[in-house]
C-alpha cells in the first residue's frame, strides 16, 4: 500500500493533459518509422535555436571539457559544493534576468536561490510562505502542471476565481500567482493590470508570486514588464514598503535558452527569510555543479547572448506566424499572442487529426472549445504535416462551414477575449472591499 501522499488524486495525471501525453507516448509521430503517428503539440519547448548554443559549444570545449584556461577544473566541480550556488554563475545570471527585461531592473546575486527548475522553485516558495490548506489564487487559464506542482505535496488549494470565492469556501488566502508571459495564453500582463494586482496585494496584505519563465520569448509588441518594474514605478518605499518583501520572481532557461533537460530554475526574492529558507529547503532540488560551471561559460559571453536573444525571437515569430497561416487555411482562428511558445487555439475536437495538443479543460479555461498549441517543439517539416492533416480534416469531414460560422462570432470577441481571461479577473480583485480585515 502506498502512502496517502503518494496514491492522492491532487498530482493531477488524470487530466487531459497528462491522457495526452500518454497516448502520444504510445504512438509518437516519427517521419520516416511512423508517419501516421501523433504530432507533439502539447510540449512548450523552444528548440527552435539549438543550432546557436550547439555552434557556441563547439568554438568552446573547456566549458564542455570542465576546463578553465586549458587545464582541468573537474576535482573542484566533482566535489560537495555549497548549496548557495557557484558565485560565478549567480553573477551571471542575475545580468542575464536584467538584459532579458531591458535592464530596466537590477537583481541582487545574494537574493537569488538556484532550483532544479522552475517545477522545484515554485514548489519551494509554496513551502516556504504557506501552510497545508491555506489557499493561492491563480488567474485561468492557467498552466496545467500547477495542480502538481503548487499543491500535490503542499497541501495548499489552488482558488481559480476572485477572492470573495476563497472566503466563501472559509479558505485563507495568503498570496497569489501569475505567469507573466501567459501560460497558455501567450500574453504580456500590462503595466495597468499590474498596478491593479499590486493595489490589491496591498489591501489585503498577501504575497505575489510572479511565474516569468518565458521572459524571453517575447517577440512581438506589447513588450514584457516584470512585476519588480512595476513595483518600481509605484515606489512602494513611499505607499507600501512591506510589500516589497512579499513579491518573489521564479525564473528559469528552460524555455528562453531552450535548456529544460538542464534543470535551472530559481526563486528571486527580497525577503531575506524567504531567500534563506528557500535556500535550506533547495538541497532536496541543486542544480549539478557540472551545469552550473558550463551555463556561467556561456552567459559571460555577452555577444553570444545578445546574438542569442534577437534571432530566438525572430524564430519564434516566423514559427508563430506559420502556425497561424495553416490555422486560418485550415478555417481556424486564435488568440493573438506575442510572447511564449504556443499559441491559444479554437475547435470542437481534434483527436481524429492525430495532434496532441492541451485541451483548455485542463488549464481551468472559463469558455470551452479552446486549445493550446505549441509550436517551437517541432521542425518546420512537421509543423507542415500538421497543417496538412488539419487542412485535410477540414475538407475531409467538411467541416468548413460549420467552422466558418462559428469563427464568425468568435472572431468578434477575439480582440477582448484577453481581456475578459485576465484583466476582469484582475479588476474583480482589486474591486473586493478594501476594508475587510487583512489576513
Amino acid at each position: 500500500m502506498l502512502s496517502s501522499k503518494a496514491s492522492c488524486s491532487s498530482h493531477g495525471e488524470d487530466s487531459s493533459y497528462f491522457l495526452g501525453w500518454q497516448l502520444y507516448d504510445n504512438n509518437p509521430f516519427h517521419g520516416v518509422v511512423n508517419p501516421t503517428g501523433i504530432i507533439q503539440m502539447g510540449l512548450a519547448e523552444n528548440q527552435l535555436s539549438f543550432v546557436l548554443v550547439e555552434s557556441w559549444l563547439r568554438r568552446n570545449p573547456d566549458a564542455m571539457g570542465l576546463k578553465k584556461d586549458g587545464e582541468s577544473v573537474f576535482r573542484e566541480l566533482a566535489l560537495f559544493q555549497d548549496y548557495h550556488g557557484l558565485p560565478a554563475f549567480k553573477n551571471e545570471l542575475v545580468e542575464y534576468m536584467a538584459k532579458i527585461r531591458g535592464n530596466k531592473v537590477t537583481f541582487d546575486p545574494n537574493n537569488l536561490v538556484l532550483a532544479a527548475g522552475a517545477t522545484s522553485a515554485n514548489e519551494t516558495l509554496i513551502f516556504c510562505r504557506f501552510d497545508p490548506g491555506q489557499a493561492i489564487l491563480l488567474p485561468t487559464p492557467y498552466y496545467p502542471g500547477f495542480n502538481r506542482d503548487l499543491k500535490w505535496r503542499t497541501g495548499v488549494e489552488i482558488v481559480p476565481n476572485a477572492y470573495q470565492s476563497a472566503q466563501t469556501l472559509n479558505l485563507k488566502v495568503k498570496g497569489v500567482l501569475i505567469t507573466n508571459p501567459s501560460n497558455p495564453l501567450g500574453t504580456t500582463m500590462t503595466r495597468e493590470e499590474l498596478n491593479h494586482l499590486i493595489t490589491f496585494a496591498i489591501a489585503k496584505n498577501i504575497h505575489i508570486i510572479s511565474d516569468e519563465v518565458f521572459a524571453g520569448t517575447v517577440f512581438d509588441s506589447p513588450g514584457f514588464i516584470s512585476i519588480m518594474e512595476a513595483t518600481m514605478d509605484r515606489r512602494l518605499e513611499n505607499e507600501n514598503p512591506d510589500l516589497r518583501n512579499r513579491i518573489h520572481i521564479v525564473y528559469s532557461l528552460s524555455k528562453d535558452l531552450g535548456l529544460p533537460g538542464f534543470r535551472v530554475g530559481m526563486i528571486y526574492s527580497n525577503n531575506e527569510t524567504v531567500v534563506s529558507a528557500a535556500t535550506r529547503m533547495s538541497s532536496f532540488g541543486l542544480v549539478s555543479s557540472q551545469t552550473q560551471y558550463l551555463l556561467s561559460n556561456m552567459l559571460a559571453n555577452k555577444k553570444f547572448t545578445s546574438k542569442y536573444m534577437k534571432e530566438n525571437q525572430k524564430r519564434l515569430k516566423r514559427k508563430r506566424e506559420m502556425l497561424v497561416s495553416g490555422l486560418r487555411t485550415s478555417g481556424m482562428e486564435c488568440l493573438k499572442s506575442n510572447a511564449g511558445l504556443f499559441y491559444w487555439l479554437w475547435k470542437t475536437i481534434l483527436c481524429e487529426v492525430g495532434l496532441n495538443i492541451t485541451a483548455g479543460e485542463s488549464c481551468h479555461c472559463s469558455e470551452p472549445g479552446w486549445f493550446r498549441v505549441c509550436f517551437a517543439s517541432m521542425s518546420q517539416a512537421t509543423l507542415q504535416i500538421a497543417m496538412r492533416r488539419l487542412r485535410d480534416f477540414s475538407e475531409r469531414s467538411s467541416c468548413s462551414g460549420r467552422i466558418g460560422n462559428k469563427i464568425s462570432s468568435q472572431q468578434q470577441n477575439m480582440s477582448s477575449l484577453r481581456r475578459k481571461l485576465l484583466s476582469n479577473w484582475v479588476h474583480k480583485l482589486s474591486s473586493s472591499e478594501c476594508d475587510e480585515q487583512h489576513l
